[in-house]
């Protein structure tokens, strides 16, 4: 009966939220019924009461996917099919997000006031998306999943976002579109690349394209990593292609923000196991000029949120230089590097939702983002100082949390790459205490200098519960990383020996004159032979 379970238990994680969001838009009710909002939150939970079946039956010590199902959804001889599994990877990530959506959707409970039913069948939506790119091991259906997971957000920031959210939809739309168009233009040249190389035998198949990745010239390589990496580099975002992020941060509604913790982490999951994993060589060759950038992006991000006054344009600039270092410890292609990139994917998912929460609580009660507006708050709201101050222990890492454990064991990992860099980026988390002591000194003491804040209404159950489970977690993952970076490191240890392996090929390239960029001319021809 177990084994019946887990062999569509995946399949049942994705298919599930979308039978929710139909059943939420069939049953009658005015749009600020009550009922929608309690079909939308038991739904996340029991979303999440199925992701524990993954926990509760998941082999540890093995690099193997498992949860696996193979289907046909278009004709066999397109060799495109329908493949989902976990390994130690996503698993973290997949877990993080049933989570994580269940926490956000006590938001909706104050925060959505409009279209209560369309803004909790695409949260649904958004959901469903999300956990399919995490286990998708096609790379078409990683493409569908990965543009559906787009249109949700679209829509959430048109409708429901600020008096700019049109702006900012659109500019996110067309930095979404250019990433996803050069992602498929290199996916497009795999498929043929592979039935090229595989007598006519065409496969979408993840797995079977890494092994055709490898074996193509390494100026390929080299131009395909760059589109794939571009693609998620403008996701995540990496400076300096990060222009679309304050604006969308400022205008988004409150449930987009906190969910941007675990939706920027889809293109940091795509860095691992597409640019890194599917051109290793090429990854080894461009790692220093892409840390360099994630460098930049720590360092700028930092001082740019030290001087901003509105705390949504703080909370964007800060998860620039978040971000920033995941990515060091991602291009670090070490394990101990890697392994602090991905617990970083949680500490920050954590960090970041629980002061989205506190900076919206505020907001509801002032309609304010803007810092010199408060002051003085532990005054008037001791619990919300308490939370607060804890929130901000974790954004700095201060030990005993889990960004003390991610942080750590990524400047480790860009040392051992390269300890200029790495010495750079410790200069981040110096900064980044700095602004983030700032804020909680302008908000939380000093004296109260508006009388609206001497009469601020306390914190609503769901505002409790949501920041007690929060700070639970900065804790927990703070004094328990053992076990969960136990279960990263066989998959982490592949791609590490993955990339000595073929390091020898990111070397030819690296003697030529053509220098970091090969002539497109080139890679035109090349590409004419591979479809041939």
């Amino acid at each position: 009966m177990i084994d019946e379970i887990s062999q569509w238990i995946l399949s049942l994680l994705i298919v599930f939220p979308v039978l929710a969001a139909l059943l939420i838009l069939v049953i009658p009710g005015k749009d600020d019924s009550r009922i929608h909002r309690h079909i939308a939150m038991g739904a996340t939970i029991l979303e999440f009461i199925f992701s524990l079946h993954l926990v509760r039956h998941f082999v540890p010590n093995t690099a193997q996917f498992q949860f696996s199902q193979v289907a046909n959804w278009l004709p066999s001889s397109t060799g495109i099919k329908y493949i989902v599994g976990v390994d130690g990877v996503n698993l973290i990530l997949v877990l993080l997000s049933t989570i994580f959506c269940a926490i956000v959707m006590m938001t909706t409970y104050t925060s959505l006031k409009t279209k209560v039913k369309g803004f909790l069948a695409l949260f649904l939506l958004l959901e469903s998306a999300i956990i399919g790119v995490f286990v998708s091991l096609d790379v078409v259906l990683f493409y569908v999943f990965w543009e559906l997971s787009l249109i949700p957000v679209y829509f959430m920031i048109g409708i429901w976002g600020g008096k700019d959210r049109i702006y900012a939809t659109l500019k996110l739309f067309i930095y979404g579109v250019i990433g996803s168009l050069l992602m498929l233009v290199a996916l497009i040249y795999l498929y043929f690349a592979h039935a090229n190389s595989h007598g006519g035998i065409y496969s979408s198949n993840l797995l079977d394209l890494y092994s055709t990745a490898v074996a193509l010239p390494f100026n390929v390589q080299a131009w395909l990593f760059l589109a794939v990496t571009l693609a998620f580099g403008i996701k995540v975002p990496i400076f300096p292609f990060h222009t679309w992020l304050p604006d969308t941060y400022e205008q988004a509604p409150a449930t987009y923000t906190l969910m941007s913790g675990v939706i920027l982490k889809l293109a940091t999951y795509g860095l691992i196991r597409f640019s890194i994993c599917l051109f290793p060589s090429a990854a080894a060759y461009y790692a220093k000029p892409i840390m360099i950038l994630a460098v930049i992006g720590i360092l700028y991000g930092a001082l740019i949120a030290w001087k901003q006054t509105n705390v949504r344009r703080i909370m964007a600039f800060s998860s620039l230089s978040h971000l920033g270092f995941i990515v060091i410890g991602i291009f670090s292609l070490n394990t101990l590097g890697l392994q602090g990139a991905l617990y970083q994917m949680l500490n920050h998912a954590i960090t970041a939702g629980a002061l989205f929460i506190l900076f919206n609580i505020l907001y509801e009660r002032r309609n304010s983002f803007e810092l010199d507006d408060f002051g003085g708050l532990a005054k008037v709201m001791p619990w919300y100082a308490f939370f607060f101050v804890i929130a901000a222990m974790g954004s700095v890492a201060l030990p005993s949390t889990g960004s003390f454990i991610g942080e750590w064991l990524i400047l480790i990992g860009s040392f051992q790459a390269n300890p200029i860099l790495g010495a750079l980026a410790t200069i981040g988390v110096i900064i980044g205490a700095v602004y983030i002591l700032w804020a909680t000194y302008k908000i939380l003491f000093g004296p109260i200098t508006h009388e609206e804040n001497k009469k601020l209404a306390g914190m609503h159950k769901h505002e409790v519960i949501q920041l007690v489970i929060l700070s639970v977690f900065i804790f927990v993952l703070g004094f328990s990383s053992s076990g969960i970076l136990e279960h990263t490191k066989p998959t982490l240890v592949n791609i590490e020996r993955s990339i000595k392996n073929n390091s020898a090929y990111s070397s030819e390239l690296a003697n030529t004159k053509n220098g970091i960029l090969m002539p497109l001319s080139k890679f035109s021809s090349e590409i004419e032979q591979g479809v041939k």
